[in-house]
């Protein structure tokens, strides 16, 4: 009976397990398709945090030191608290050596005690509104832009228009909690090419589809009419329109 449980256990976790990752994939797969960056620069940008969070796990001077990372086209911002200011510099001498294509670090290290539950889920909380916040409106798509919040100031990162830039600063600056908004954007002169074609393209299909649907209406409200002559020309006759 024990190995039957366990094998079912087994099985459930597996395919627990399996679904988590199709999920993961999917949702990468929209995040990647959705970017600014190529499948290419956003893998290399997973894999300088994956190598950064790994470090700071592994060396003994980071033990009572509170870091995050987060990486847009090979440019590290670094958040967080350490107790000393040799400390933090040893933090910055360090980074680009975990990686050789990190480009550029961001110091954005505070010389205070680590920061508690309370201020982290705080900050999570800020940066959850700020993503809602993001949804509406149609200025800049919110997957180009990537954020942390820190202490109650938020970052940041992605490539933008100045218009789009502009946009996201200034809802980001009236999120409730927050005291300051960092811009850290790779600011572009126009929208690219492709997004243009697209949106375009998605214009369009909307425009098609509404247009199907007027018809659609209209069609219907035809087919109402003629049922209804149907029937006052012959009361007993059936039909199936």
């Amino acid at each position: 009976m024990k190995k039957i449980t366990l094998s079912l256990f087994i099985a459930a976790s597996t395919l627990f397990l399996s679904g988590c990752l199709v999920s993961s994939a999917i949702s990468t797969a929209i995040m990647v398709s959705n970017d600014r960056r190529t499948a290419g620069e956003v893998v290399d940008d997973k894999g300088i945090e994956f190598s950064l969070f790994a470090w700071t796990g592994e060396e003994k001077i980071l033990e009572n030191t509170h870091l995050n990372f987060l990486v847009y086209n090979k440019e590290v911002l670094v958040t967080g608290e350490v107790p000393t200011r040799t400390i933090r510099d040893h933090v910055i001498k360090q980074v680009p050596t975990k990686d050789f294509k990190i480009k550029r670090v961001i110091n954005e290290i505070r010389i205070a005690k680590s920061s508690g539950l309370l201020s982290r889920t705080k900050d999570s909380a800020i940066t959850l509104k700020t993503k809602l916040a993001f949804q509406s409106q149609d200025v800049f798509n919110p997957l180009h832009i990537e954020m942390t919040t820190e202490n109650r100031t938020i970052y940041l990162m992605g490539a933008l228009t100045t218009r789009e830039a502009d946009k996201a600063t200034k809802i980001a600056s009236t999120i409730g909690g927050v005291k300051r908004v960092v811009k850290l954007f790779n600011y572009l002169k126009t929208i690219p090419a492709a997004e243009v074609a697209r949106a375009k393209e998605k214009k369009a299909e909307a425009e098609r589809k509404k247009k199907l649907e007027s018809e659609r209406v209209v069609m219907e409200a035809k087919k109402a009419e003629l049922r209804r002559q149907i029937r006052a020309l012959d009361p007993n006759s059936g039909t199936d329109f």
